[in-house]
């Protein structure tokens, strides 16, 4: 099913397309991908923490819209500026949450620790309802 879905690359010429990433490791590939292109054509050394960061909020974002949003519907990374700019699209309206530590009863939860990693490592982060359904989350993560 994934392959069946393009997307447009930010580093290949207007109509080249490749398939989407659909799994974490593709996203995060993805993300290196643009991130060492843009230090090829720019001529700065990347930051290895800074890309770190960015690999782990594309991984997080990935990971949540497979287990809590019904699948990667889209898939972005841009690399502007100071910063790598990761959208990823899903097929759910429901809003990311925090949830808390423990249950009701005191026993401690796995898992739930994506979306405030993700917030704590991106500079901006926005949510955005999709005309035909589901959500948008775009964040913005330094590179410097």
């Amino acid at each position: 099913m994934c392959e069946e879905h393009m997307i447009e690359s930010v580093f290949e010429p207007p109509g080249a397309r490749r398939a989407r990433p659909c799994k974490p490791a593709e996203a995060r590939r993805a993300v290196q991908r643009a991130v060492a292109e843009r230090c090829r054509t720019t001529h700065t050394a990347c930051d290895a923490d800074a890309l770190s960061d960015a690999l782990l909020v594309a991984s997080e974002l990935t990971t949540n819209a497979i287990l809590h949003g019904g699948g990667v519907t889209d898939f972005q990374v841009d690399v502007d500026g100071p910063g790598v700019r990761l959208s990823v699209s899903d097929r759910s309206d429901e809003l990311p949450v925090t949830a808390p530590p423990a249950d009701p009863h005191g026993r401690l939860r796995h898992g739930g620790h994506g979306w405030p990693i993700v917030c704590r490592l991106s500079r901006d982060v926005r949510v955005s309802d999709l005309p035909a359904g589901g959500k948008c989350i775009t964040a913005v993560v330094p590179l410097a």
